[in-house]
């Protein structure tokens, strides 16, 4: 588990592509803090790490993680958020962040203002159920609130602080970029819960059937 609290921006180093998944090789201080078989947050991916050396370690990305995210988009060079996995005697300063990312978005805008910077990203329709103002949002591994909302066009808006743009790389991401996004997993609990509720009725009326027959 993470909190989307972002520890530090990594580099790609080297990409060796299989038929099936891909090695990738990060630069990173973090790497000092990780053994091999740890997890780690990769623009809010979740890696394990198979290798790791005194400021790099490489991940095994499965193909379907490569496909569903933009991790299949890096290349030599490309810079990434990066946060090891929380201690259980930690404060969770963020959010709870499974590093499962629930799909891509596109970024629509990035526009500075005079202390904060509007970042508008347009999610997939089947995400906006899971989106509240004031809710929580992870967006390439980062914790974000959100400050609006546009049903009618899947466009979810944050602000970024001063902060969020020096130690993440959510700062050089422009209009037509894409990063990964994962809701809040509480709000995917609820909607299972409610559909079982809903279901239960039907369940037990089929089980009463059943006996009778």
């Amino acid at each position: 588990m993470f909190t989307g609290l972002v520890q530090g921006v990594g580099e790609v180093i080297s990409i060796t592509k299989a038929e099936d998944s891909a090695l990738i090789t990060f630069a990173s201080d973090l790497a000092a803090d990780l053994a091999v078989g740890d997890s780690i947050s990769i623009n809010g991916v979740c890696l394990t790490a198979t290798a790791v050396k005194e400021n790099s370690f490489t991940a095994d990305v499965m193909v379907q993680t490569l496909k569903l995210t933009t991790l299949g988009s890096l290349v030599s060079g490309s810079k990434v958020n990066t946060e090891l996995a929380t201690r259980a005697d930690a404060r969770l300063g963020g959010h709870i962040v499974q590093g499962h990312v629930d799909g891509v978005a596109k970024v629509v805008a990035s526009e500075p203002g005079d202390k904060w910077q509007r970042f508008v990203v347009q999610i997939p329709e089947s995400l906006r159920r899971y989106v509240v103002n004031q809710g929580s949002i992870c967006v390439d591994g980062v914790s974000l609130t959100v400050g609006e909302i546009e049903d009618q066009a899947s466009q979810v808006t944050l602000w970024l602080i001063p902060e969020t743009l020096a130690k993440t790389t959510l700062g050089q991401r422009k209009a037509g970029d894409l990063v990964n996004i994962e809701v809040d997993v509480l709000a995917k609990y609820v909607e299972r819960l409610v559909q079982a509720q809903n279901l239960s009725p039907i369940l037990n009326n089929d089980s009463a059937t059943g006996d009778e027959k």
